[in-house]
């Protein structure tokens, strides 16, 4: 373990062997001191959501408040992170949600995890908080800064990241805790630049910015260096053009390539599970009869039309592309990138058809750093309420504007769906554990929905989603056994630092995943410990939750998802104690001694 305090670096100028050891940063924000942990063999993988879930358990924060020093927050890169290797760049963040009171983990693409795997970093938790605003400097010499925030403070995400990249140089990535998360607003989310600087990737789930904003961290800058050296060099780069092959002709991928993440809007529409309205309906139009405006294949043409771009990688090497960049009729970029869940909550959940529309907004949340998912969810609770007519995007801009300025409003806005609803007395809120459902109806999308309900991370449904499942005919129990299969595999990409969108290829080849990893850092794990971490990180989520006062009555849906039927399908979602019972048989029979039930 080696020990620093700010203006005596200890750590030796030299690059660590990054196939031997990767590092890991303790960051005491109280007493502005760090220490570094040395990982080796299998502590090298066990990294990202499984990392977070295993420190945070350990440290017993279940019971702690979530805006207090007690909480720390963790980011975390997997083992891959550095490297070219395809969609292996995100990075995990984590702590006790302020939002939910669970456990979170949120990540997010961009160059962040790139920048740590260059430097031999595994990731770093920050703990205690600051008594004053800084930015902490990550540096390629092995060292730690911490710098003055001030003079970044106040400002919306895009002046900031421009500043910092004025300050720090070209050659770095950033976390930035954007100015809702200053105010601890639960809305907030963290942003990393992605390949051209833009803040426009977000972990926006769960309110990690407002833990960021309560210790007075503004910003982490990370220097980026060179590819690191690999332990197989042969073998691995065979490996990495091998999976990269295997997913370019997945076509799901291309799919992605072609459509973005907006293709998902023609599916779910079709299929009549959008949320419209405040889900008060499964289609925003009949696609039998007229073409759907935020769709991936309107929003295509609009784009290629414009001269925007249609295709674009967050990270370096990843084949999937699923990006893209949103222009105005005059070919200026409106925001990069337009994705399907903004699309459903901030768009056809207000009651907006319109990509322009939405692509404004989309900029402005981006801005200001916050969830779009929690964000457009909260608006429609508004418009639910009677404070606006849907479709009425005047009212959000400026509900958004208040958001901005930090005034009573908006201070009272950014607590986030449930806590709106509330206040305002509204009955139908769309959220789980608190959190905002995102935009798969759980009465029509059913295994995701199972998913969001019974997951420890609240409703969401990068947690274990699959949308294209055919229900009809299904037992709950074929739902059940569905969804907590696609949860152990979430699990497995969020603690590899690998892409879900990836998932085509890397559940049917732990294999060659493993080999991957051995052959970059030089060890020999198993594809069995792939599974086993996937699994651990469930349980260990659950035990989180369970010890943070969780029982199975916090899986239940809003009661209108079970009252009222959604047209067109006029489905309702299935018995909540039906669901429960399945997911309770299935997870003690795939845990064992370690499964517990509430």
């Amino acid at each position: 373990m080696t020990v620093g305090r700010i203006g005596r670096p200890v750590m030796p100028s030299v690059v660590w062997e990054w196939a031997d050891m990767k590092r890991f940063l303790h960051i005491d924000l109280t007493r502005r001191d760090w220490t570094s942990t040395d990982l080796h063999g299998e502590d090298m993988v066990r990294a990202g959501r499984h990392l977070i879930a295993r420190m945070l358990l350990e440290r017993g924060v279940a019971t702690a408040d979530a805006l207090s020093p007690e909480n720390p927050l963790i980011f975390s890169a997997g083992p891959l992170a550095g490297t070219a290797f395809s969609n292996a760049n995100r990075i995990s963040v984590g702590c006790k949600s302020p939002l939910t009171g669970g456990i979170k983990e949120a990540n997010s693409g961009g160059m962040f995890a790139v920048a740590l795997g260059q430097l031999a970093l595994a990731g770093f938790i920050l703990e205690g908080s600051s008594d004053e605003w800084v930015v902490i400097r990550i540096r390629r010499d092995g060292t730690l800064g911490f710098d003055p925030a001030g003079p970044f403070l106040g400002m919306g995400n895009f002046e900031a990241a421009a500043a910092l990249f004025e300050r720090y140089g070209p050659k770095i990535s950033f976390a930035l805790c954007g100015p809702v998360g200053e105010y601890r607003g639960l809305l907030s989310g963290i942003a990393f630049n992605d390949r051209e600087g833009r803040p426009g990737r977000l972990a926006a789930r769960g309110g990690v910015g407002a833990v960021m904003g309560s210790k007075r961290v503004k910003a982490i800058v990370a220097d980026l260096d060179k590819m690191p050296d690999v332990h197989d060099r042969k073998s691995f780069y065979k490996l990495s053009k091998d999976y990269a092959t295997a997913l370019a002709g997945q076509p799901a991928t291309k799919s992605f390539r072609e459509l973005g993440t907006a293709g998902m809007a023609d599916f779910i529409n079709y299929i009549g599970g959008m949320p419209v309205r405040n889900f008060r309906s499964g289609q925003l139009v009949d696609p039998k009869r007229q073409p759907l405006r935020v769709g991936g294949d309107f929003i295509r043409q609009r784009i290629l039309q414009r001269g925007g771009h249609t295709t674009h990688g967050c990270m370096p090497g990843c084949v999937i592309q699923c990006s893209n960049v949103y222009v105005d009729d005059a070919g200026k970029e409106m925001v990069s990138p337009l994705e399907y869940e903004t699309l459903g909550l901030m768009g056809t959940n207000c009651g907006l058809g319109d990509p322009d529309d939405i692509a404004q907004l989309n900029a402005i949340v981006n801005d200001l750093g916050v969830d779009s998912i929690e964000t457009g969810a909260t608006l429609g609770v508004l418009m639910e309420g009677g404070q606006a007519e849907f479709g009425d995007i005047r009212f959000i801009k400026v509900a958004l504007e208040d958001l901005r300025l930090g005034n009573e409003r908006g201070r009272l806005l950014a607590q986030g769906t449930a806590r709106v609803g509330e206040h305002f007395g509204v009955g139908r809120v769309p959220v789980i554990k608190r959190q905002a459902i995102s935009a798969y109806d759980p009465r029509v999308v059913e295994v995701t929905g199972v998913s969001m309900m019974t997951t420890a991370q609240g409703a969401d449904h990068t947690a274990g989603a699959i949308a294209a499942m055919d229900c009809s005919g299904k037992t709950t129990r074929e739902l059940a056994a569905a969804s907590l299969d696609a949860q152990f595999k979430f699990a497995v990409s969020d603690s590899m630092g690998l892409c879900i969108f990836g998932r085509s290829v890397t559940d049917a080849n732990y294999e060659m995943m493993a080999e991957a990893v051995n052959g970059c850092l030089g060890i020999a794990i198993k594809p069995s410990l792939l599974r086993e971490i996937g699994r651990e990180t469930v349980w260990m989520e659950l035990e989180f939750n369970r010890r943070a006062g969780f029982t199975a009555d916090d899986d239940r849906l809003p009661a209108f998802f079970y009252d009222e039927a959604l047209p067109p399908s006029n489905k309702t979602a299935r018995p909540f104690n039906d669901v429960r019972q399945c997911m309770d048989a299935l997870m003690a029979a795939e845990m064992g001694e370690r499964h517990f039930s509430t």
